[in-house]
């Protein structure tokens, strides 16, 4: 273990359950030697399904990490990247989003990415931040599972009809590699690959690794002044 400062991963919505599958899910990272803790927002949701729920989680988000000192960075574990930008205008500590790290990890590894959403009205806010990145080319289709974020506990009902979903972004869109578009869909990962034969990207650990990378070479969005000669 290395000493010293602590990636934290903040899930903005007050699901312990949640968390706690993204805990499992970046276990496997935890070999790098920095330590990771996920928590969990008191003040958020049970769940984070529309922009004005994710928006009233911000200033809760920043008050939190305000109160980490320890921090080495961190992750905004929802997928609509809640507070990523206003935390990151606070800090120069790597701050990571995770749709924006899944978008680009999945870039790196299929030609166009589909995204599995939770509700067909979590697909407008996808389609708003891809614009932003400039990267809606490279999108084969967003289809909503149809199931809240509490519905995803049921792990029958949610695996079999992320396959029908997964299925359809394969073989009818031409996606070549998947998102799971909900930090609570971690456990599926493996499963959904194994049963569409396609790369499948979980959000938390895409941005977890991206932030360990970016704390080990001490690098950050913010600018530095120059060094005199």
């Amino acid at each position: 273990m290395i000493d010293g400062e602590i990636l934290y991963v903040i899930n903005p919505n007050s699901s312990q359950d949640v968390t706690n599958g993204i805990d499992d899910a970046i276990a496997p990272l935890r070999a790098f030697g920095r330590e990771i803790r996920c928590l969990t927002l008191a003040e958020g949701p049970s769940g984070i399904e529309s922009q004005a729920q994710a928006d009233e989680t911000v200033p809760h988000v920043l008050r939190l990490a305000a109160s980490l000192p320890d921090a080495a960075g961190f992750v905004i574990a929802c997928f609509g990247d809640p507070g990523v930008h206003a935390l990151r205008d606070r800090t120069g500590k790597p701050v990571l989003g995770i749709q924006e790290s899944a978008v680009a990890t999945a870039m790196t590894l299929g030609q166009r990415f589909g995204i599995i959403a939770i509700l067909p009205a979590s697909i407008p806010r996808h389609l708003r931040s891809l614009g932003a990145m400039g990267v809606t080319d490279r999108l084969a289709g967003d289809r909503a599972l149809n199931l809240g974020v509490a519905d995803l506990q049921d792990d029958t009902t949610t695996l079999a009809r992320m396959v029908n979903v997964g299925t359809d972004l394969r073989d009818q869109d031409g996606a070549d590699v998947l998102i799971l578009g909900c930090a609570g869909m971690a456990r599926y990962r493996v499963p959904l690959e194994q049963a569409l034969g396609l790369p499948v990207v979980d959000p938390c650990q895409a941005a977890a690794a991206m932030a360990l990378g970016r704390i080990s070479l001490n690098q950050s969005h913010k600018i530095r002044e120059p060094h005199a000669d």
